[in-house]
């Protein structure tokens, strides 16, 4: 018969690794850098008439910020994947 036992990626053992692993860091690093832009696009852009959705509220620019870094720093496409 065959051996099955075979290596997985490599998990953290503790939570301490897993704050220091890129598994953590890279969506962090991502919520961060875009909520920090949505903010500074709400600042220096934003709509002052209160009529648009998104850049007339600091809280809605950066959870679109991060919800965009996230994505872009997560995405399949920056691991050459697609």
């Amino acid at each position: 018969m065959m051996d099955q036992s075979f290596e997985t990626t490599n998990k953290p053992k503790s939570i301490r690794d897993l704050v220091k692993s890129s598994r953590f860091l890279k969506p962090e690093l991502g919520i961060i850098l875009g909520g920090t832009a949505g903010f500074l696009y709400y600042h220096f852009v934003g709509c002052s008439s209160g009529t648009c959705a998104i850049t007339s509220n600091p809280f809605l620019s950066i959870i679109g910020g991060s919800f965009l870094g996230y994505f872009i720093l997560n995405s399949p496409c920056s691991n050459n994947k697609c």
